[in-house]
């Protein structure tokens, strides 16, 4: 871990304010990236001559290249430190924005989101490290920490909604627009992140991985989150087809049909924090599974949907119920039973078993989505019984609540 240096953080109220706009705003752009493509996916297979399964991975690379580099993140950050690592993401994020809108071939494409994902796996969380040692522990970091959070929550649905209004113009402005935001950021960036010293040298990588699984609270907390994730992605995906092809919906009446599954997170999360200190994060995760297995076993078991209030809405909030009773706990539960020492790299691991869901889930989807929904929502079903199975399990010593 890198610890400042004679270059501090802004010491005024408004630098300090200023570095987390900066920080929390590209934390946006992260959050962003996963959604910004989905309402537009019909559009880029039919432009690109993809089919369902190789359009899926427009939306899944940038999933793969974030678990692709975030274990390897933090032995970068103790290489180069924070400011070094976070500010030369950016520039390559910019680069890879505009190759994407350009490109006329898919593979280019994909490839541009796969390394965005990589440079955002860099970014997200080297942005919360550097909170951690920028501001006051206490109140002013807790602040910041929420802040930080609440945009990375509100990136999903302003993703969603910049996909349907941009997809109305051309799917080609998708992967181009947050680049001269990135630009910006990257300009205030140089101002206010502050350097770091010479770091010290990073924990050995199998030892701590073998320790994180072998701990029981961590283990199943990864493998929820996992689930959790590539449910909901899944059946974004797989409704967004629906909607399109199959009702003839337009990008943007499909875009806000589907903020019911992203919208309550962002209100919500203000108050995760509340929930988790009344009924403790074992509770919570559990409903928040069994949340999501029913949102899948309903849409199944009513068939092919005849109107969005009675077939699609249902199993979209029950979905996003999912996340928000447990996005919170997930994330506390996978640390709060990890020594100190080890929770720097506890983190990238558990994120990393995040989007490996999505990776797995949407490639299985799609392939079932080609012979039809259901097949698709069967999967996605046994995927959601499976976290809520892990969810339910026998409670493991020492697993107790993060309160």
């Amino acid at each position: 871990m890198t610890t400042l240096s004679s270059h501090p953080a802004p010491r005024t109220g408004a630098g300090r304010r200023a570095l987390l706009l900066v920080l929390a705003g590209n934390m946006l752009i992260d959050a962003l990236e996963v959604s910004v493509v989905l309402v537009a996916l019909p559009a880029m297979e039919r432009d690109l001559g993809l089919s369902t399964p190789g359009g899926q991975w427009v939306m899944s690379g940038f999933a793969a290249g974030f678990a692709a580099l975030l274990l390897l993140g933090p032995r970068l950050v103790a290489r180069w430190g924070r400011r070094t690592v976070y500010l030369a993401a950016l520039p390559v994020f910019v680069a890879a924005s505009l190759a994407g809108g350009l490109t006329d071939q898919a593979d280019v494409l994909i490839a541009t989101r796969v390394v965005k994902g990589m440079c955002a796996a860099l970014t997200a969380p080297t942005g919360l490290a550097i909170i951690s040692t920028a501001y006051r522990p206490g109140a002013e970091q807790r602040r910041a920490v929420s802040v930080y959070s609440l945009f990375g929550a509100a990136g999903f649905t302003a993703g969603l909604l910049c996909s349907g209004a941009l997809t109305e113009l051309s799917w080609r402005w998708i992967p181009v627009f947050p680049a001269p935001v990135a630009l910006l950021l990257l300009a205030a960036g140089f101002r206010l992140i502050p350097r770091d010293t010479a770091p010290a040298p990073a924990a050995p990588l199998a030892a701590t991985l073998a320790r994180l699984v072998r701990n029981g609270p961590f283990r199943r907390s990864a493998v929820c989150a996992a689930t959790l994730n590539g449910t909901y992605l899944g059946l974004m995906m797989l409704f967004v087809h629906l909607l399109h092809d199959q009702w003839g919906w337009d990008s943007r009446r499909t875009a806000l049909a589907l903020l019911p599954a992203c919208l309550p997170l962002a209100l919500a999360l203000p108050l995760a924090g509340r929930m988790v200190a009344r009924f403790g994060t074992e509770r919570l995760i559990r409903a928040g599974s069994c949340a999501a297995a029913l949102g899948c076993a309903t849409a199944l078991l009513t068939g092919r949907p005849g109107t969005y209030a009675t077939g699609v809405l249902p199993a979209l909030l029950l979905v996003e119920a999912g996340f928000v009773l447990s996005f919170a706990a997930l994330n506390l539960q996978a640390t709060a039973g990890v020594p100190a020492g080890h929770r720097a790299f506890a983190v990238p691991v558990y994120q990393t078993a995040v989007q490996l869901g999505a990776v797995l889930a949407l490639p299985v989807t799609a392939v079932a989505l080609d012979a039809g929904p259901r097949g698709a929502l069967a999967f996605l079903t046994a995927l959601s019984a499976t976290g809520a199975l892990v969810a339910c399990a026998v409670r493991t010593p020492g697993a107790g609540a993060a309160r």
